[in-house]
This record gives structure tokens, C-alpha cells and sequence, in this order.
């Protein structure tokens, strides 16, 4: 399956959909999971040190260009820096710790995980400006341990402040979107900036597994039946046409095979209505222990 790419403000391109990879299993389950996503025609894989698991993904990763299914110049391989090393000082060493882990060469993309940072030592707050953070991501661009930087989890105010203090502006910034929280005025906001919008958790509000999910809405049902495609293929692409690049986990190669086809049809205006309806401004992913940081975005 071919996944077109968005250009980012800086001039280099990024596939509009991705593999994530957090809590993907460490005993040969992400590896698995990199190699058939890559079979399956993924190029964009998303990942973090948090995750613990960057470098079984980058072995995996690696296979698939030692076979000669892909070159490095055709993948975009994306990590970010936990809230624990936000200290200006701290940042390079940890990037370069994600391109060893990964082993892949370099990242295409180095994130600010969160806005807010905690003390490494105990967990507690710590008092770190994004803004200067941001200064040690630029370092990590000059230094060629990544092509582009960007952002996670911040909201509009927190980049306008960032944009106003920064030399190099962030390409992206990835936030939860799933139709329980279609984050489109946030979207409109980072498309009038240049900032590319990437969806985590773009399947949260379909996953029966998850707290609150009552089962999938009947109009995505009807949907699915309406265009012969999965709730979870019916969903991923609303997001497309939203202008968001989900990038849904999984290690189960027939739901990583049929996540990525949704290149092959297109919803109508009339049903991307419908979805919208879904929405909710309700997020999963909450990181509750930091509601109380001055910088908690939510």
C-alpha cells in the first residue's frame, strides 16, 4: 500500500501514516511488528525511549533494509524526549541515546514529549521552560542526530509562547485525536502556524478493551458496511481527511495489514459530517499525575 506524504515547514516530507509502537512487548513482539509493517508498506514509525523498546523496533527496522525491502532514505523514524530529561543540558545526550537505541543512523524526527518535566531523581515537578528545552532541540538539529524537531501534547498557548521564543519552529506536534476528540480547532490552529498535526491513540474510542468505550458507534458501523472497510479503517481515514497522520499501535499482523488500507477510497462530505458528530472533546490519554504542573495542558 502507498501512503502519500505531507511536506513539513522545513522542506522535508513525511508519510501521512505511521506504525506506533508504545507498549509494544519487548520479547520479539515489536521486533515482529516493525518487519511486517514495513512488508505491509509502512515507512513512517513512531517511537520514544520512554517506550523502552526502541532498540528492538530499530532491529527489526534494520532487517527489512539488510533484506533490501527498504533503504534507509525511504523510512521516517520518530523518538521523543521523556519529561524527565527536559534540562537543557540533558537533551542531546538523550537524543543520542535514541539513535543508539534505534541504531538506524539518525532520527527524521526528535519530539518535546510533554510540556511539563519531572525531576529524574524522585519524579516530583521540576521547574523547566519548554522554551529553553527547545534551544537544546535546536542543538540536536545542528548536530545532525535529527533532521526535524517538534512537540507533543502542547496546546495552542504554549505555542504561540514557543514560536515567539524559538529560532527553529517546531514541524509537527502530535496530540491524541480519535473521534471521541477530533481536536479540529486545534488542527486549524497548527495549519495556519505550518505545523503538521500527527494523531496518537486514533483508534482509542473504538477499542472495546478500553475504560469507557461502550462499543462502536452505529454510525461507524453503517459506515463500514457503506464502504466495505473495518470501524478501524472508517476511522483512520475521518482522521486523514481531517489533515491528521495517525499513526495506530499495534503488533497483530492482520490489524497492522489492514490499519494502513484506507488509500483506496475516500469518505464523502455528508459522512465526514456524520463523524464529526462523534465527537466529544473527551481524551483518553489524560496523564493525570501531572495535573497539577503550571505547564499540564490539558
Amino acid at each position: 500500500m502507498f501512503v502519500p506524504k505531507t511536506k513539513l515547514n522545513d522542506g522535508k516530507e513525511m508519510p501521512i501514516f505511521g506504525l506506533g509502537t508504545y507498549k509494544a512487548a519487548t520479547s520479539g513482539e515489536a521486533q515482529r511488528a516493525a518487519q511486517i509493517a514495513i512488508d505491509a508498506g509502512y515507512r513512517h514509525f513512531d517511537c520514544a525511549y520512554y517506550y523502552e523498546n526502541e532498540k528492538e523496533i530499530g532491529e527489526g527496522i534494520k532487517s527489512k533494509i539488510q533484506d533490501g525491502t527498504v533503504k534507509r532514505d525511504d523510512l521516517f523514524i520518530t523518538s521523543k524526549l521523556w519529561c524527565t530529561f527536559n534540562e537543557p543540558e540533558k537533551v542531546v545526550q538523550y537524543c543520542k541515546k535514541s539513535v543508539d537505541n534505534l541504531d538506524l543512523g539518525y532520527l527524521d524526527l526528535f519530539l518535546i514529549h510533554w510540556p511539563f518535566s519531572f525531576k529524574e531523581e524522585d519524579g516530583s515537578f521540576a521547574d523547566i521552560d519548554f522554551v529553553d528545552t527547545w534551544k537544546s532541540m535546536e542543538e540536536c538539529l545542528k548536530l545532525g542526530l535529527t533532521r526535524s524537531i517538534g512537540i507533543s501534547n502542547f496546546n495552542s498557548k504554549q505555542i504561540e509562547r514557543l514560536l515567539k521564543n524559538c529560532t527553529i519552529k517546531p514541524v509537527v506536534n502530535q496530540v491524541e485525536v480519535n473521534t471521541s476528540i477530533n481536536q479540529k480547532r486545534l488542527i486549524k490552529f497548527c495549519n495556519d502556524k505550518e505545523i503538521a498535526v500527527v494523531g496518537y491513540t486514533p483508534l482509542g474510542s473504538i477499542d472495546v478493551n478500553r475504560p469507557g468505550v461502550n462499543g462502536i458507534p452505529q454510525i461507524i458501523q453503517e459506515l463500514g458496511d457503506k464502504y466495505n472497510k473495518s470501524p478501524a479503517q472508517i476511522v483512520l481515514r475521518y482522521l486523514i481527511q481531517l489533515g491528521v497522520t495517525p499513526i495506530p499501535k499495534s503488533v497483530t499482523k492482520s490489524r497492522i495489514i489492514s490499519n494502513i488500507q484506507i488509500f483506496d477510497f475516500e469518505l464523502s462530505k455528508e459522512d465526514m459530517e456524520k463523524m464529526d458528530m462523534l465527537n466529544e472533546n473527551k481524551r483518553f490519554i489524560t496523564f493525570d499525575s501531572a495535573k497539577g504542573h503550571k505547564e499540564y495542558p490539558f
